[in-house]
């Protein structure tokens, strides 16, 4: 592991002995999610996986720290400074409407067109066509907006979607499409629907769901 490397013949902080073997073993997923396999695989999928596992470690951090409140300072302190915990992604969970972001790639606006923050910033129901369900090219995440998310955490693009999902996405498709109806059809002062974009060339599993939600509708 390479942080093993740095903290050899360093001394550590009291409480370390308890997480170590749990970060040992995310460092080793980590390991793996870059080395896996590229093949079928579009070079933006590469770092979803990579991004999810560097989420869930610092999160196991960030729970001892400030949810159950058993970690020091000094431990927090120390893995911070020794790069194992995110200090800076960490610091924005603490912020209303940051409680789960993904990542801090999702709100450098740099990165985005027009100069926005990433379509998982945006609300579920403030959707229109695939990108309900469709993950940021970046991160995989499809929504990390406080309240959007499922078990305390993002909706990745292997999150599984249950039926009451699907139930509940069905519905938001069939209360739409009413108001993409003719504007003869919606009677005075409505304003047409947009229609829905076009589905671009989605992962075969994103397209799954994708697919199971419209035969709900």
């Amino acid at each position: 592991m390479a942080y093993r490397r740095r903290l050899k013949n360093k001394k550590t902080p009291e409480g370390w002995q308890l997480i170590e073997e749990v970060i040992e073993d995310f460092e080793a997923q980590m390991k793996e999610a870059v080395n896996e396999e590229h093949e079928g695989k579009r070079k933006n999928e590469l770092t979803w996986k990579i991004t999810r596992i560097h989420w869930e470690k610092n999160r196991f951090i960030y729970d001892l720290m400030y949810k159950r409140k058993v970690m020091s300072r000094e431990l927090y302190d120390w893995l911070v400074r020794e790069k194992i915990a995110d200090g800076a992604l960490i610091s924005k969970w603490r912020k209303p409407g940051y409680e789960i972001l993904c990542s801090l790639l999702a709100i450098q606006k740099n990165n985005h067109n027009f100069g926005t923050t990433s379509h998982c910033r945006v609300p579920l129901r403030n959707r229109t066509g695939h990108q309900r369900i469709s993950p940021d090219v970046q991160t995989g995440c499809i929504s990390c907006c406080s309240g959007d998310g499922k078990f305390g955490a993002p909706i990745w693009w292997n999150t599984p979607v249950d039926d009451d999902d699907v139930e509940a996405e069905a519905a938001g498709q069939q209360h739409r499409s009413q108001w993409a109806q003719p504007d003869k059809e919606l009677g005075p002062g409505r304003k047409r629907g947009a229609p829905e974009a076009e589905v671009e060339d989605l992962p075969d599993d994103v397209r799954q769901r994708l697919d199971a939600i419209k035969s709900a509708a």
